[in-house]
Parts: C-alpha cells; structure tokens; sequence
C-alpha cells in the first residue's frame, strides 16, 4: 500500500522476470493455478495483478519455469527439472531453489523495505541483493552460497519459519546478518556494514556482543521484530560449525529476554504494541486488538470511522490489518472513502503498510498474528473483551485531541494535570486508555466511590509496586524473570495483604475488583484474590532471599582481592536461600579455601620478599596479588623481582615456580603476569564452582517461575490493580492540592428508553467551574456557574472565553462520567452516552477536502451519532462559508439537535442566527458577557443570559501586532458599511431572540451594542440548584450575596492572555462553603508488633534481636512526642480567644514501604523520623509525601519510619518543631538535628556506613 503504482509495476517485473516464471501447461486448469489475487493480494494493486497474469499467460515456455499449485502439492525447481512432490514444510537437497506461494508475498515486503532505505551505503548493498531467496542473497557474489551445510543455508532454514523478522545470528564475539537483515541493520541500527563498499561479497553486518539490546532497541524502535539465534557454548570439534538455537524474539513493545534469569539487568517494557484488524458489518465498524506480549485478544464492535481512528492514533500498531469488508469496489483501490464515509480511515492508514484478509475477521487475524510471530498453530489467545452494554461510545479524534487527552500541540494536556508531575508511565497510560473509552456507570461509581473512600484515608497507605502485567507474563511465560520481579511480585502480593488487614483500605479494594476487571477481562473475589496473594507469597517467600539473611556474604580473604570474589560471586548471591542450593554454596567455599591457600602459598612469599627489598637504591622490585579482571584470575603480577644470585633466601623456592599467565587461548597474557599451577588448579576448580553454583541458582529461579505459570492470572490481576489503585491515591492526591470536587452522578441509562430523540430528564449542573488547566489555588480565574438542560446558542466577542468554555465544559463532563474528580466546586453531571467536541476545522488535500467540507464531514458524524443522551459541543459552527448560507445551514442543524433532545453549547459569530426564527422549542440563548471601561468594551468571560453581537474583532487585531493603519482602515470600511446598513438593522433587532428564551431591551450607542437582560437574582438560581442530589457530610451553601465589585481587590480575576491583563468581571457570587469532614482517630498501631513473626515469611531471629533497642526507643520517642504536643498545643490555644477543639491530638506511624494518605494533603505536620543508627531527626512540613519521599532518596534511609502529627497551620509547626527537639535533647534522646531548623540535611548528617542494622 505504501509504495506507488509505478514503482510496484517495476518492482514485480523484475521479480517476475528474476524468478522466470512460466507456465507449465498453456491450458491449465484454474483450480491449480494461485493465481494473482491469492499471491499479491495482499500487496499489489489490481492493474499490477493483470499486468502479472499477462506475463503469466503469454511468455513462451522455458526450461526453467515454476509451476503456481498449492502448497504440499507439486513444485517445480529453477534450475532443474526434477519434481519434488509433497514438500510441506520439508525441505529437499535443492530446497534453496524453491519458493512457496506464501514466500512471494514476503519478498514484495522486503522489498517495501529496501525502498525506505535512504543511507548511501545502504543503497549499495541494496544494489546486491536479489529477490529470489528469503534472505536476498546473490550466490554469484563472494560469500552467497546456500549449499548444504553452509551458515547461509542454517540460516535460510530459520528465516522461513519467521519470514518478516530481522535475523541476528551469533558468530563468536559478534551477531551477524546478511542480504535483507543487514541492510536493515546498517540503516536503523547505525552500524557500518561489514567489508567495507566493496561489491563482490553479499550484504553483511553485526554488532558486538555486547551492544546487543541496543541495537534491538534500535530495530524494534523503528518497527522491525528481531529473531536472535545463539551459538551453544562450550568446546567443539575441530573443522565443525557450532550448533545454533533460535533463543528469543524481540518485538515493537516486547523486548529480547534470552538470559535474564541469570543477570541483574532490569530491562524495560515499552508499552505493548498489538496487531490490529479492522473490519465493518451492519453495525458499524470493529476494532480487533492483538496483544502477543499478553497473549491476549479484545473486539470491540458498532464503533465509528471516527473512533477507529482515535484508537489507531492513541497508540502504535505493529501491524495493521483492514479486512475485505472496508472495500467498496473489486479492485480494492485506495481512493478517498474507499474504507469508510468520509475517508478518515484511508487518511490514516495511508502510507502505512496495512494487508488485507478475508474470512471471520478474528479467527482469521488471530491466524495471521500466529503466522507473524511464528506461534504454533494451535496457539491460544485469552479473550478480554469487556461487553459494550450501556457504556459511553470512546472519544472521537477530534474530541480527544482537543480536550487534551491526546497530545495535541498548543492543547493543554487533560492528563498532566490529573497526576502529580513524579507520576507517570503506567499510572499516565491508564487514565489515557479511561478517558478514550469511558466506562459504563456502574464501573465509574465504583471508581468515584474508591476514590472518595481515599480522600477521607487516616492511615499509611502502602508504596505501591507498579510493574507492566506484559512484562511479568513474558518474563514467567519464558521462564526467565530474575530475583528482582520476584521481589517485585512480592511486594504486590504484600501490598494486597496490608490493605486487606486494615478496614478502611479493604473497603478500597473491593470497590476497585469491577475496574481491574474491566482493564483485564478477568474476574475475582476479595477471598479469593487474598487467598492467591498468599499463596504466591508463600511461594515466592519460600525461594528467594529476604532482606536481613547473612548467610549470603560473598567470600572474602586477606590476600586476595575482595573485587576477584564481589565480581565472581555477587552475580548469583543473594537471590536464593541456601538451604536450597547447600551443596553448590559450601563447594564454592571450599573451593575458595584452596584457592586462598595457594595464593598464600605460592604468592605470599614472594610478595614479602618484594616488601623487603623494595628499599634499595636503583629501583627495587615490584609485585603484589593482583586480580586480572578481564581474564577473571587471581596472579601474581611483578617485575625485576627476580634475584641476580640464589641465595636460598626466603622466597626463593616460590619464584622459581612460578609460570607465564596464559588466557583462555593459550596466549601469555603479559611479562608482568605470572602463576603457579598449584594457583591455576585451584582457580579452575573454583571457577568450575562458580559456573556449577550459577547454573543452579538460574535453574532454581526458571523452576519456580514455572511454578507460578499456573498463578499468571492472578499476577496479572495483581499488577492490574496495584497500577489503578496507585493512579486513584495519586489522583486524589493531585485533585486535593487543585481543590477539586467530586461529581454526583446520574444514571441516565434507567431513564432512557433507548431511543434517538425526546427527553430523558436529565441535568448538567456544574457551580464554580474553572478551566482545568488553572490551578485556582495558584492563579485567579473566573468561576462559571452552568445550569443546562438543554441547547445553549453561545455569543460572544472574539477572547471572550467561549472556546475555553466548552473545551472545560467538555473536559469536565468526560472526567466525571470516567468516576474522578472535577474542576468545580460542586457538579451534578449525567452518565452521557457520548461526548461530541468539534473545535476548528483544517483542510485535507490528500482527501481533496477544503475545511468547510472536513466541517461538514464532521458535522454530519455528530448528527448521526447524536442521541438524547449526547453532549454536543461545537465552536464557531459554519465558519468557513459564505454567511447567508452558513447561517441557514447552522440553523437547520440547530434545529436538528433540538429535536433530538441532546444537551450542549453551539457557539458562533454568525449574528444573523439571531435573526432568523428557528424551530427549536428548547433552544437557550447565552452570551459571554462585556464591560466598558474607560470607553473601552472589554470581555468578563463570565456566562449570561442573552446575546452579544459585539466581535471586539478590531480590539483582537490590534493586540495581535496588526499595523495600526490596516486597523484604522478596517474601521473606516466598517463604518462606511454601518451607515448602509443601519436602517435595516435597527429593524431587525426587535426580533433578535424568541421572547420565549429571552426578554429584554436592546439599546444601541454609537459602535456599542449592549444587552440588558431581566435575569433572575443568584438566590433564586441557587435555590433552583438540585441541592439534594449533593452529599450532605461534604459542602453546605449558607451565604449567598450578589454585588458589584468593580474595581474591589478580593475579585477572582483569570491569569492574563496574550500579555495583557484581563478586566474584572460585573457580577462575582460569593458562596461560603463549609465542609464538615470528622475524621474520626484510629488506634495507633503497636510499634512492638513489628516482632511478631509471620506464618509466610521466615524471619531471622538475630536480626529480630537487633532491633529490639532501636523499636524500644521508638515506642519512648512516640510517648514523648505526643505528650510534647499535647502540651503545646493548650499553650497556644490558652493564649486564643478561642476553645481550643474538643478530638484529641493523635500520632501515626508510616512503616517502610509506606506513604501518607490523601488527607494530609496541604496540611502542616510535626514528624519524627528514626534513623538506621537509632538517632531521630525532627522536621515540620506542609508537605509530608514529598518531604518522606527526600528523604527516602538517601542510601539506608529507604525503610525508615517516620511519626506524624497534623497541626493547624505552619507557624504552629514551626514552633512544636523548635520546642520538641529541646525537649528530646533534654530526655537523653540523641537527635542529628540539634540545631537544623531548615531542614537542610534531611536526617543524613554524619550518616556511616558501620551502624547496626535496622
């Protein structure tokens, strides 16, 4: 599909023309014949199948020829005559010469990718490849041979099986690759291709050994999967090839994971990349994901063209699939609408590769993703289709685009200001995939009702562990997950349990079992899901190593260097307990003890010796014990140490043992180097050990994942819910500092009949609205209150807040109906069963669209798709056409959807709506409302009732650095076309808006049209506002005042735009919320319960003894802070005119791993925080999470545990601060601390490394 017609027509000729084929019979029956459609279907055009059939039929017979019969049937050889019947997958002696239906179709896309290729040196190689093997190897040139037993015929054999995959075979110390493979790697991957320019050898490259995961890095990044064959390591028989195993594929979003199980490395998962299908049936079209990394599948059906499209731009595709239900004709031509209505769907898939397929559109795709990949094909994919009942349709592109949810430059983004900034990656992902596709209702009041129950959380919520659920099914699923995801896995399983112990936290996670279900297709219960987590703990516990086990030390000796034994021995310690591998620990240590013993033997004497004589004048001797790091060996390493006449002095006897150091090849290493082979036997058997030690460290962990294979479900909801849970905590988190509200919201789907028009009683309330990318707390701006229930037709002057109205209006209705928190200060917003924003219109010269067409186009989808439980938002309709019959045509559809019944807000410049008499009975009129000051009409971006007609259009231009004598031109022009005009305007303006919407009086004076409305006083709003539907424990409306505050200094004004200050606004309505939120005082937990064991975990009990002192003065330090604020705090209130309040103050601890809840948000607090030396550092902060999480960042401060205390206001702080460290000191407390009252130190000062454990 990407390349061009004359291109393919050439590329296939030469194909044709190198391959030679002919026909066997000029008469052959069709139905032995694969004819061009079943060959190139997937990738060449109609006229190219003619031109190809053509060649077919009408060349004269040869003695070379290949005859078209199906697979497993009848093949014919190039270059010989004989018949190999029954091919199959088998391939005969002169199977290098045959080529299969399927191999065609991918050598026309290998070829789409050498015409991507733009490097110069690549083009040269392109210039020796040839389409006539898999690999593209010429065997005229040097190095081309595909005869049997060759790498080259190896590898061939390989890259039938994954035909499309790049092919990284390891050759010594390098991967290679050849033909196709190797151009791709000199282009994308920025290597130089092996043997230079020169044109007689085939196409060849690599990469070192060790910048493999770069360069697949590199590779996947630009779409390409990579299959890496590996040598089996260990001696080989002379003048014989290595064998070689396919160990791994790396995929877009699935990385290379051969080898992990062994290693440190913690490599990164992108987000999973699927393979994607799109097909259309009656009702409408369907979106078929494909997930190899999950080995998953979801089909969401009766979608639009434009949701389709939001989805493909949401996130990559590795491969995009269209079936052959998109087409509208035979030939299946790439024109404008050839997918869809409008041609959005060609619009995005153009340029891409994309392939056809026929037949049940999932069956089908899952049998090509199974191709793809090289699956089996009895491979299985778990379907996670969520149905689609009652649930909102996901956001158009636009709609998406413009409420920030997808980047869009110049959009502020919805999602960064839903998040903290240090919270991103999977948390940032998943509210995305939210808001692209809102959830049914009863899935978004279970994610408002976690929420809630977070925002009144007293106690320590848990550090929660976030790991991609890919990740952790390829790593298990391949048996290659190291001690870290293991560890990992752990802590979700613990966080679970922790939340499960404690009331307030249970009743969270069982109100969040329905949204993890929803994202995973799987379903549990709260028994059920802590009874896995404590059996996969109890496995996990069993195997790996915990925190405070000493059985783990590396070896360490006095005359060898501790780097020999760290790099030999901390690749494999540490990951898994000793009772399980106690034969291989205790052969390493003896094997260390006699290689001790031998260097102390053999080397020892030496070195004293050298110590001796080192003195003398002339440059005495050198040597010491050195460890040779890149040969992995403990020598001695010296010069001129050799004495001039024997003396059989000490030391003597050793030297003349000693031996040239020779490597792994049998080459002296160096004239400084020397061994014994006492040393080299014992090194031998210590690194045999080493080698024996890791190899069942790494079979132990493989074992295991094996054994959790059987719990994958369960890992993966885990990691599921661990991710939500976090993204709901930081949520709150975030929308406390921004003093967001919670929505209340109504099911309007027990309401609806399912039908396209006619009111289903639903409301649109929102008191106090703000745009969501102002933090009204930081900056000021203009709150708006919205009462609707049905169309508004939207005026205003050009900066008048009209756009940023719907796009807040828009944004707030997707986050309440998604369950999360809003930019008001109360809402009361409907479950619509869409969101449709259209803002601006763009031309697409692909599609041969000008903007008013894409308009309309767009309009068109809204009016299709738009029911009485729709929210419609459209700024500036008909903008870009001539105004008469842009106005009637913006009229008409007005009418249209008021006749539907939808809710929304039709802004628009076109003042002769105004005129004209619509057939709306429940249209409203609005208008972003105007001052004059000083002469000048200004905006108040506040929302009234009525119309304006002023543009302000000539004030616009001129704060926009338009020369000021085109301005004043404008203004002539202007006024010369008023005075025409006058007469007949002043007659139409009694008829401005139906007196049914609006009544009042216009008045005109000079250029000024004002609007003076009859509006109803803020209290009758107010009490007109459906209070009760509001929680009664959260906001109370008791004052209410209406007054001019022009000019007054405590007017909420908005942040400044363009440069310029913004005026204050008329009318401002001042509510006094009072919120009454008694959170009641948990117990404090016992401290001293940190010693009770666990029927999981085995716990040391010489590390239980350890910290006894430290958690006894930590239970003393607890007693001493509450009493000292207790204290305190009368003092302060006794020196008040006021009582001080009746609750009593309360302490909590924060344990390891922990965090503070969401209340404490924006709130001072006194804490105390005890190091691992058993010393306390006492801080205040307004702050607590980010002020734990600095001081966390310290190396052996992560598990320290933190006492905190809220106090009313930071002075108060500041002083129990300053009076709580005196007092501590004066206790015997040892604080570090004495005297840092500005924090700067964070607790480290004098922080060493020799303290007692904690």
């Amino acid at each position: 599909m990407a390349l061009p017609m004359p291109a393919r027509r050439t590329s296939i000729s030469l194909l044709c023309t190198s391959l030679k084929w002919r026909p066997f019979s000029n008469k052959m029956p069709d139905h032995e014949i694969s004819g061009p459609e079943t060959l190139f279907s997937s990738h060449v055009p109609f006229g190219v199948h003619l031109m190809l059939q053509y060649k077919l039929w009408n060349c004269q017979p040869q003695r070379t020829y290949y005859n078209f019969r199906k697979r497993g049937v009848k093949a014919l050889c190039f270059k010989s005559q004989k018949i190999s019947k029954g091919i199959g997958k088998q391939r005969t002696k002169n199977s290098k010469f045959i080529m299969q239906v399927s191999d065609h179709a991918h050598l026309v896309w290998w070829e789409e990718r050498m015409q991507w290729c733009k490097k110069p040196s690549t083009k040269e190689m392109i210039k020796r490849l040839v389409y006539t093997n898999l690999l593209g190897l010429n065997e005229k040139l040097k190095n081309g041979s595909i005869k049997d037993g060759s790498l080259n015929l190896e590898i061939l054999e390989i890259k039938w099986k994954f035909p499309r995959e790049v092919l990284l075979c390891r050759v010594g110390e390098f991967y290679e690759a050849v033909g196709f493979d190797a151009c791709v790697l000199v282009e994308y991957a920025g290597l130089n291709p092996m043997g230079g320019t020169r044109c007689d050898t085939v196409p060849k490259a690599g990469c070192p050994v060790m910048n493999l995961r770069q360069t697949l890095d590199k590779l996947t990044q630009n779409g390409f999967s990579v299959c890496v064959v590996e040598e089996v390591q260990g001696p080989s028989l002379a003048r014989t090839r290595k064998e070689r195993f396919v160990s791994g594929h790396a995929h877009p979003g699935s990385p290379y994971v051969y080898g992990l199980a062994g290693d440190d490395i913690d490599v990164e998962f992108p987000e999973p990349v699927p393979v994607v299908g799109i097909s259309r049936s009656a009702c409408g079209y369907c979106f078929i994901s494909v997930l190899e990394a999950m080995q998953t599948y979801s089909a969401e059906d009766g979608l639009t063209e434009e949701a389709i499209v939001a989805k493909l731009r949401a996130q990559p595709c590795h491969s995009v699939f269209l079936h052959s239900s998109l087409r509208k004709n035979l030939s299946g031509t790439s024109r404008w609408g050839a997918f869809g209505e409008g041609g959005l769907l060609w619009g995005e898939c153009y340029g891409k590769h994309c392939e056809w397929f026929d037949g049940d559109p999932i069956s089908q795709l899952l049998s090509k993703v199974r191709e793809l990949y090289g699956f089996d094909p009895e491979q299985s994919f778990r379907n996670v289709t969520v149905p689609s009942e009652k649930r909102p349709r996901p956001l158009y592109v636009g709609t998406a685009c413009h409420l920030g949810v997808m980047p869009t430059e110049g959009i502020p983004s919805l999602l960064k200001v839903l998040l903290p900034a240090d919270i991103v990656g999977l948390c940032a992902m998943y509210l995305r995939d939210l808001l692209l596709n809102p959830p049914p209702y009863q899935i978004a009041s279970s994610i408002q009702a976690a929420c809630r129950l977070m925002n009144n959380v007293t106690c320590a919520i848990p550090d929660f562990t976030c790991v991609p659920a890919s990740k952790l099914v390829k790593l298990i699923g391949a048996k290659e997950a190291n001690h870290m995801e293991f560890l990992r896995i752990l802590n979700m399983t613990k966080d679970i349990l922790h939340m499960h112990e404690k009331h307030e936290l249970r009743v969270i996670i069982e109100k969040l079992l329905d949204p993890t279900w929803m994202a995973t297709g799987l379903k549990f219960d709260t028994e059920t899901l802590v009874s896995e987590c404590i059996e996969i703990a109890y496995a996990i516990g069993e195997i790996i190593v915990l925190e405070g086990e000493p059985d783990q030390a590396v070896t360490c000796y006095e005359f060898i260097p501790a780097e020999f034994f760290i790099d030999m021995e901390s690749s494999w310690k540490g990951r898994v307990k000793r009772v399980h591998a106690e034969d291989i620990f205790l052969e390493v240590d003896e094997a260390a003890k006699a290689l001790c013993l031998a260097v102390n033997e053999d080397f020892h004497p030496i070195v004293l010796r050298v110590r001796a004589v080192s003195s003398l004048p002339g440059g005495g001797p050198k040597g010491a014990i050195s460890y040779a790091k890149e040969h992995g060996a403990i020598w001695f390493k010296g010069k001129r140490f050799i004495p001039a006449v024997w003396a059989n002095t000490p030391g003597e006897e050793q030297i003349k043992n000693l031996m040239p150091a020779i490597d792994a090849k049998g080459k002296k290493v160096g004239v400084e180097w020397h061994t014994t082979e006492k040393v080299e036997e014992a090194l031998n058997r210590y690194h045999e050990a080493v080698v024996q030690a890791k190899s069942k460290i790494t079979n132990i962990l493989r074992e295991l994942a094996a054994q959790l294979q059987l719990k994958m479900n369960t890992i993966i909801f885990l990691s599921v819910l661990s991710v939500i849970t976090k993204t709901l905590f930081s949520h709150v988190s975030e929308g406390r500092k921004r003093n967001w509200a919670f929505p209340t919201l109504i099911d309007t789907n027990q309401n609806s009949s399912g039908g396209k028009s006619g009111k289903v009683g639903s409301q649109l309330d929102i008191l106090g609205l703000v745009p969501y990318w102002i933090n009204k707390l930081q900056e000021r701006a203009i709150q708006n209150t919205i009462q609707m229930r049905s169309l508004f037709l939207l005026t205003g002057p050009n900066g008048g807040g009209k756009s940023s109205l719907l796009r807040s209006i828009g944004a707030t209705a997707l986050l309440g109906i998604c369950g999360l928190m809003v930019p008001a200060e109360i809402a009361i917003i409907p479950t619509f069963d869409s969101i449709l924003l259209h803002m601006g219109s763009y031309d697409s010269p692909a599609d041969g669209k000008s903007s008013f067409q894409m308009e309309m186009y767009e309009m068109r989808s809204i009016l299709c798709e738009a029911t009485n439980r729709s929210l419609v938002l459209i700024d500036e309709i008909c903008r870009g056409t001539e105004i008469q019959k842009g106005t009637c045509i913006a009229a008409s559809m007005i009418e249209e959807l008021d006749s539907i019944g939808c809710m929304g807000i039709i802004s628009t410049h076109l003042h002769g709506l105004l005129d004209v008499s619509l057939n709306a009975r429940d249209l409203l009129y609005k208008a972003m409302g105007t001052e004059t000051i000083n002469g000048q009409t200004k905006p108040t971006w506040k929302l009234i009732d009525g119309a304006c007609r002023e543009s302000l259009a000539f004030e616009a231009a001129r704060c926009e650095g338009i020369p000021e004598n085109i301005i004043m031109r404008a203004e002539q022009l202007y006024s010369s076309l008023k005075q025409d005009k006058t007469r007949r305007r002043v007659n139409k303006s009694k008829s401005i808006i139906n007196g049914s919407a609006y009544s009042g009086t216009i008045s005109y004076s000079g250029n000024d049209i004002q609007s003076s409305c009859e509006q109803a006083t803020l209290e009758e709003k107010l009490n007109n506002f459906p209070a009760s539907n509001f929680s009664p424990t959260e906001r109370s409306i008791t004052t209410v005042a209406v007054s001019d505050v022009k000019g007054s200094d405590h007017e909420a004004l908005p942040i400044s735009n363009g440069g310029h200050s913004r005026p204050e606004a008329n009318i401002t309505l001042c509510i006094q919320s009072s919120v009454s939120a008694t959170v009641g005082s948990i117990a404090n937990p016992d401290i001293n319960s940190a010693n009770s064991k666990s029927s999981l975990f085995l716990v040391d009990e010489s590390s239980s003894s350890r910290t006894e002192r430290n958690l006894r003065l930590l239970n003393d330090a607890k007693k001493a802070f509450v009493s000292t604020c207790e204290e305190r705090m009368l003092e302060i209130h006794g020196q008040m005119s006021f009582s001080p309040k009746s609750e009593s103050l309360s302490c909590s601890l924060i344990g390891p791993r922990e965090q503070p809840p969401p209340t404490l948000t924006n709130s001072s607090c006194v804490y105390i925080l005890q190091r691992p030396d058993g010393r306390f550092y006492v801080g205040e902060t307004d702050d607590l999470a980010g002020r734990i999480s600095a001081h966390r960042s310290v190396e052996a401060m992560q598990a320290v545990p933190f006492l905190y205390t809220k106090v009313p206001g930071k002075s108060i702080a500041r002083e129990i601060e300053t009076v709580l460290i005196n007092k501590l000191r004066h206790l015997g407390f040892e604080l570090v601390n004495k005297a840092d009252h500005s924090h700067q130190n964070f607790g480290t000062y004098y922080l060493t490394s020799d303290f007692p454990p904690f």
